[in-house]
């Protein structure tokens, strides 16, 4: 019997920076809330700032519509940036050890299309 999961974190992407699909080549997406600095926004994929109702962990669930990836390590500032600015990273390289405090890493698989409107959610 499949287990039920949590949604802890929800939102939409708004708006897509103009370079922000670019950081397919390095397996990065880069999340910010609608307030993102000027130098930033065009290479991020703008969210609705929303509150994470628990610490992101590994073994938890990143959904971008409908592609599921494991989370594989978290950075000690992922729940305060996404929480206060909507603010992470996301490496889709499979890393067990967070090497940037503000970046999320998931399994290695194929890297997500994410357009304006697409869910962004992360399960437990």
């Amino acid at each position: 019997m499949e287990s039920v999961k949590t949604t802890i974190f929800e939102t939409t992407v708004t708006e897509i920076g103009a370079e922000a699909k670019g950081f397919k080549e390095i397996n990065m997406v880069i999340f910010f809330g609608k307030e993102a600095p000027d130098a930033l926004r065009s290479s991020c994929y703008l969210i609705n700032v929303t509150p994470v109702k628990e610490t992101p962990k590994p073994g938890m669930t990143l959904l971008i519509d409908d592609q599921a990836y494991t989370i594989t390590a978290v950075g000690n500032e992922v729940m305060t940036n996404l929480s206060n600015l909507g603010h992470i990273s996301i490496v889709f390289d499979g890393s067990t050890k967070p090497e940037l405090a503000g970046t999320m890493y998931v399994e290695q698989k194929a890297y997500p299309e994410i357009n304006e409107g697409s869910s962004i959610q992360i399960l437990k």
